[in-house]
């Protein structure tokens, strides 16, 4: 069996522990939880063991890898991310991470990537809420690619954004237009997908990346297009809820330990 802990313990978390109390990770036990709410990591930890799981509530990063588990789903943020990554890694633990906006960061995507060759650990980077990364990676290994990324929310999830302006809860608008390297500065967890996109094709310096808001609009839609001179691929996916990232966790998780990978 392999040592499974979560790092972030909100919705997304949840399904990730649901999934193991529903015997559709068979492989993996659920061995402990971390969040910076003490009260959410000790909640789930709780749910496990009234399940018969075994599962500690940590409340540091060094008392979850003390546990010393073979892999970290990292559910909590990019700035998260860039905390647990290294130790984490050093540690012999791989992580399946869903913020990957951290790796905008060039220097620290070069840093984790030493780390996790010199440690034999891997990241493994989650579709979250969009996908076709075997489509992206392949196109741009044929060379001459470019690629864009579009996506469209409600204006409830930007009002605490700092495009917000009052005119959006009754105007259609591109309230953001750039690289996928200046769209995560600027939503930091709103377009982690676009950066994921942008690693698995052309960079994410030449990624370019547009969003809308659009009034009354509800959930998130995720376009992304790569062509090359052979090739042109659109992957267009809507969701209603970010339950998809969550799923997305469990796909990898069965992926890694499955003797057929899709």
């Amino acid at each position: 069996m392999k040592k499974l802990v979560i790092a972030g313990c909100g919705r997304l978390a949840e399904i990730v522990a649901n999934a193991v109390l529903n015997d559709l990770l068979p492989e993996y036990n659920l061995v402990g939880v971390y969040s910076r709410t003490v009260s959410k990591a000790d909640n789930l930890a709780s749910r496990m063991q009234q399940h018969g799981k075994p599962c500690t509530s940590c409340a540091t990063l060094e008392d979850l890898l003390a546990l010393k588990p073979d892999y970290l789903v990292e559910a909590a943020s990019p700035a998260a991310m860039k905390e647990l990554a290294l130790p984490t890694l050093k540690n012999g633990t791989s992580i399946i991470t869903l913020s990957i906006g951290a790796f905008a960061d060039t220097a620290f995507y070069n840093e984790v990537k030493e780390m996790a060759k010199a440690h034999a650990t891997r990241i493994y980077i989650a579709s979250g809420a969009t996908g076709g990364f075997d489509v992206l990676r392949t196109a741009a290994l044929m060379g001459n690619a470019s690629a864009s990324f579009f996506n469209e929310k409600g204006v409830n999830a930007l009002r605490r954004s700092a495009v917000y302006d009052p005119a959006l809860e009754t105007e259609k608008r591109v309230v953001f237009s750039g690289t996928a390297r200046e769209a995560i500065s600027v939503f930091p967890t709103g377009l982690n997908v676009s950066v994921a996109a942008s690693l698995a094709s052309v960079g994410p310096e030449a990624m370019h990346v547009t969003m809308q808001s659009t009034p009354g609009f509800i959930g998130d839609t995720q376009r992304v297009e790569i062509k090359n001179d052979q090739v042109r691929a659109v992957v267009d996916v809507y969701s209603t809820t970010p339950e998809i990232a969550g799923w997305s966790v469990v796909s990898t998780l069965i992926n890694i330990v499955s003797p057929i990978v899709f």
